[in-house]
């Protein structure tokens, strides 16, 4: 919201496409920042709706696609005053393309679309309007939000004020969220439903039903060729996560399989924003990008939710808390922590591996230290030899190591606790 915000008040605004898996609260942040920002809200949604399509294929008059606007929402534009909402502008393809036309002739009007990612940009025939939007990536819910929403203001509070001693006192507390977060995750819905009803099962619903939604987009915009071959690796992503080493192999796939195989599905997976790709880089240094190992990679589901509930873990084994940390080698703590840099960072993030005996969980580039190694321990045991030796090693400015142990800081390195591993861009 602050982000939109800022978007608003900006002297040279283009208009604005806002990413997003499906369900991650897209409608709803547009529509309440037109309900607290603006005088009023014109909401255009393109799903089964055949005639708002025809309206920008015919061709780019933007004074004519404002009337039709108009008509459609049933609200006066104003310039503005009037926020315009087209929702779901992957099913027109042309409204996208159109944007370039509201930068270029009509930059008075506030102009936001949203949709799913494979849908802006697999349309053949249409350019998408380079330089002439600007992109905001929506998130799940981060476990700060997540504690706002079940009214844990003080231990919210905590974590925004960077109060580390305070922390340890409500070490308890913070963890018990943090385990139930690790089965709820950040799904809106799955959010909103436990925090009214408390409800394990019902929650896991949801998140069943979500699953199954994904898997229909599959089949609703991937190329029929491409479906099966979408859908075995998305069912193999548990199965990768729950090893020691957790470099994709696309031998867990199915036996025999070939990166060439499978290199276009894992892509397709990830402009629907459902998995983030994690690339290995053969020398930790700045730029990561420049360093990518494009043969080995790991790859993780956009919400640990999701993860415990595609991985099939039980309300039991969510009450024994070393099965909810330890549990498939710690393959949900180390998803819930690159959810948490993915929402709360904007750092280049990768991971760095020499041979089966050493690897870094994460390497980050942050600005202010360059290139910064991060450590997830799932247990107390925090012995960490890779870690431990890349520091000797490389000797970074910063080095951090995330566990459910207290905030401490040593020479070499600051251990961070698993449940404030979201501050660490402040």
């Amino acid at each position: 919201m602050d982000k939109l915000i800022q978007w608003k008040e900006k002297e040279h605004r283009k208009p604005l496409v806002l990413y997003g898996a499906r369900q991650v609260g897209k409608t709803w942040l547009m529509m309440e920042f037109g309900r607290t920002q603006y005088q009023s809200v014109a909401y255009t949604s393109f799903f089964n709706n055949e005639r708002m399509k025809r309206v920008f294929d015919a061709d780019y008059d933007t004074d004519r696609i404002l009337m039709n606007i108009s008509a459609e929402s049933g609200v006066r534009v104003i310039p503005e005053e009037t926020l315009i909402i087209l929702d779901e502008i992957q099913e027109a393809p042309k409204a996208l393309e159109a944007l370039k036309y509201f930068c270029e002739q009509a930059g008075e009007y506030h102009v936001i679309a949203a949709g799913s990612m494979p849908g802006l940009s697999i349309h053949e025939g249409v350019s998408y309007p380079v330089g002439k939007v600007e992109e905001l990536t929506l998130y799940p819910m981060s476990f700060e939000e997540y504690l706002l929403a079940l009214d844990q203001r003080e231990l919210y509070t905590l974590l925004k004020e960077k109060k580390y001693e305070w922390m340890t006192d409500l070490k308890e507390k913070y963890l018990e969220q943090l385990k139930n977060y690790f089965y709820v995750g950040g799904m809106p819905e799955a959010v909103k439903c436990f925090a009214q009803r408390r409800d394990y099962n019902e929650v896991r619903t949801i998140q069943e039903t979500l699953l199954r939604q994904y898997r229909r987009d599959f089949g609703k915009h991937a190329k029929e060729e491409m479906r099966t071959r979408i859908v075995q690796v998305w069912n193999s992503i548990p199965v990768q996560l729950a090893k020691e080493n957790k470099k994709f192999f696309f031998g867990d796939i199915k036996k025999g399989a070939r990166m060439k195989d499978f290199e276009l599905a894992i892509q397709w997976l990830e402009d629907y924003g459902v998995v983030y790709k994690v690339p290995r880089v053969h020398k930790p240094a700045v730029p990561l990008k420049g360093y990518e190992d494009f043969s080995a990679f790991k790859l993780y589901l956009l919400d640990v939710g999701l993860v415990s509930a595609l991985s099939g873990m039980t309300t039991r084994m969510l009450l024994e808390e070393d099965a909810t940390f330890v549990e498939f080698k710690g393959a949900l703590t180390e998803n819930y922590v690159l959810q948490q840099l993915k929402a709360n960072t904007s750092f280049g993030i990768a991971y760095y591996s020499v041979d089966s005996n050493y690897e870094l969980d994460f390497l980050l580039q942050m600005p202010e230290y360059g290139i910064v190694p991060v450590e997830v321990k799932a247990n107390e045991n925090l012995r960490a030899k890779s870690f431990k030796t890349f520091c000797e090693k490389n000797k970074p400015e910063l080095a951090i190591r995330t566990s459910r142990s207290d905030y401490r800081k040593e020479s070499w390195m600051v251990n961070i606790p698993l449940y404030a591993i979201g501050t660490i861009d402040q």
